[in-house]
């Protein structure tokens, strides 16, 4: 797994899903940024208790955030059609600008091993 960071304009926030018996939670917000000619879009995924972090954003809001790129691979059955998934987990953010005139930093408390909580059967992709 590898670690970056992004920025942009928070142009969504989803609200929180639970997932499976056991409560696996996640929560999307998109980003937006402008690229001459298009506009790009940069989903990214809050965890467990990172989900609560995201109501400190608002739409508009310019943002950083430290991410994780996590692979997955899914099959239903032994006769099914192997499927890979890459999601962009969310581990820290601050705000650049939008609510106030300093910068905040908040991080996310347990963003390891998210994906043990959730069964093959239970997967939120």
């Amino acid at each position: 797994m590898s670690e970056s960071k992004v920025s942009g304009v928070v142009h969504l926030i989803e609200d929180t899903k639970s997932y499976g018996s056991k409560g696996f939670r996640k929560r999307l917000v998109v980003l937006e940024q402008e690229k001459g000619s298009f506009t790009n879009f940069v989903p990214l995924e809050f965890i467990k208790d990172g989900c609560d972090l995201a109501d400190e954003l608002n739409v508009g809001d310019e943002i950083e955030v430290v991410y994780r790129l996590n692979g997955r691979r899914w099959q239903k059955d032994e006769q099914s059609e192997v499927k890979f998934f890459l999601n962009a987990e969310a581990l820290s953010f601050r705000v650049l600008n939008g609510g106030g005139d300093t910068m905040t930093e908040r991080v996310s408390e347990s963003p390891n091993d998210a994906f043990n909580e959730a069964s093959e059967e239970d997967a939120p992709f």
